[in-house]
C-alpha cells in the first residue's frame, strides 16, 4: 500500500493470519487498533500472552484448558464409557452448551484432508484408538457435515471396526426454524435419512 507506514502494513498483515480475516477486514482492525487508546491495545496483547501461558491441551482429551486433566475428564458423574470425537475445541463447547451429553470427549484438532496435506497422522486418531479400551461401549462421530467431516467420521468407523465398540454419527438435518425450500440436496438427504417417529 503506498502511502501506509510499514509498521501499519505488518500489523495489518499479522491480522490477516487470522482466520475469516480478509485483507479489509485486517486494515479495519489495525486502524481500529491505532485509533483506540494505547490502555486497550495494551489489554489485547496481555490478554493474548497470559493465554498463550495459561491455556494448555488436556492430555486425555486434548480439549484446552487451564488445568490438567480438563474440568469434563476430571468430574466423576461424568460417563466415561462414552466417548465423543469433535475436530476442535470449540465443538466441545457447542455441544456442552446443550447440557444433553454427559459423556467424555476427544478432539482430533482437525479433519483429514488429502487435499491439505492433512492425513491421519496430522490429527489425532491414534490418541483416539488407545482411549478406545473395554471400558469404552460407545464412540460417538461428532465431525462436521462437510466432505473433510464426512471422511473423517468414514476412516474412523473403519479404523474402529472389531473393537467391539459401538460406533455412531450424530444426525443432521434441517435447523430449527429453516425453511425446506431453501435446503440444499445433502441437508434435505440426511433431514429424510435421519427422521424419526413421533411419540
Amino acid at each position: 500500500m503506498t502511502g501506509v507506514p510499514r509498521a501499519f502494513e505488518r500489523l495489518a498483515s499479522e491480522l490477516q493470519r487470522l482466520p475469516g480475516i480478509g485483507s479489509k477486514s485486517a486494515a479495519r482492525l489495525a486502524y481500529y487498533l491505532l485509533r483506540s487508546a494505547p490502555e486497550e491495545s495494551e489489554r489485547l496483547a496481555r490478554a493474548i500472552s497470559e493465554a498463550r501461558g495459561a491455556v494448555r491441551r488436556c492430555s486425555n482429551c486434548n480439549t484446552l484448558t487451564e488445568t490438567d486433566p480438563c474440568p469434563v475428564c476430571s468430574d466423576p458423574e461424568r460417563d466415561s464409557s462414552v466417548l465423543c470425537v469433535v475436530e476442535e475445541p470449540g465443538n466441545v463447547a457447542a455441544i456442552e452448551k446443550t447440557r444433553e451429553f454427559r459423556g467424555r470427549y476427544h478432539v482430533l484438532w482437525g479433519a483429514l484432508s488429502p487435499l491439505k496435506g492433512i492425513g491421519p497422522d496430522e490429527i489425532d486418531t491414534a490418541g483416539l484408538i488407545r482411549r478406545v479400551g473395554p471400558d469404552v461401549t460407545e464412540v460417538i462421530l461428532a465431525t462436521n457435515p462437510n466432505v473433510e467431516g464426512e471422511a473423517t467420521a468414514l476412516y474412523l468407523a473403519r479404523r474402529l471396526k472389531g473393537t467391539g465398540v459401538r460406533v455412531t454419527r450424530i444426525a443432521f438435518g434441517l435447523p430449527v426454524g429453516g425453511d425446506i425450500e431453501y435446503a440444499d440436496e445433502v441437508t434435505m438427504a440426511r433431514s429424510l435419512e435421519n427422521r424419526r417417529e413421533l411419540e
